[in-house]
């Protein structure tokens, strides 16, 4: 099971024309639907004198839409996709603006225009590792206090929190791959824990 992946770090903008029409590339980091349609949204309203809003999204859970928003069949909506994916992102869209200038630029032009208009844009992103991390709340007596100091190892084991009382309470996250190597060890150290299941 992967637990890593690579997005963007931030908006990325590009700016260019083909035969008279003008595009506009918006590269964003979304990690749902909801958060992407929401963006689409105010992208339509502050663009709103342009002739096809067309897009693409791919998110790590396997999610992935496009839509060619008025333009031919399969001549926007999939060739953004396939910039995305030539990137190797997730969580990640792609709206490309196009402002018709009154040349056609028949199918294959299109395709091509749509789908360097979005890798070029990512092409000025910065890209960024996201690493993937269960979290375990771990009981700890006094005396193995030090035991559990000694499992912090950034970035595989991170810790979030600590607190003090009856029962020290700590909360570590640890990457995805080594959560069960981490829960094996806890056990045999007889150290009461469990997995904090995601809000």
């Amino acid at each position: 099971m992967s637990d890593h992946y690579r997005t963007l770090a931030a908006r990325a903008e590009l700016r260019h024309k083909v035969e008279r029409s003008e595009f506009l590339g918006l590269a964003f980091p979304c990690a749902s639907e909801e958060e992407f349609f929401d963006a689409l949204k105010q992208i339509e309203k502050q663009y709103f004198d342009a002739s096809h809003h067309c897009w693409a999204f791919r998110l790590f859970s396997n999610r992935q839409r496009s839509s060619d928003a008025g333009e031919p069949s399969g001549t926007a909506g999939k060739p953004i996709l396939s910039a995305i994916e030539g990137a190797d992102v997730f969580d990640a869209a792609i709206v490309a603006v196009r402002w018709f200038g009154g040349v056609k630029l028949g199918t294959g032009g299109l395709s091509r225009a749509y789908r360097d208009t979005a890798a070029e844009t990512l092409r000025h992103a910065e890209i960024v590792e996201r690493l993937l991390y269960d979290t375990i709340r771990v009981e700890v007596p006094f005396e193995s206090i030090s035991v559990i100091y000694r499992f912090i190892d950034p970035p595989h084991v991170l810790l979030v929190d600590e607190s003090f009382g009856e029962k020290n309470i700590y909360t570590i996250d640890v990457r995805r791959s080594r959560t069960v190597e981490i829960e094996d060890v806890l056990a045999e150290r007889r150290l009461a824990f469990s997995r904090v299941t995601p809000p």
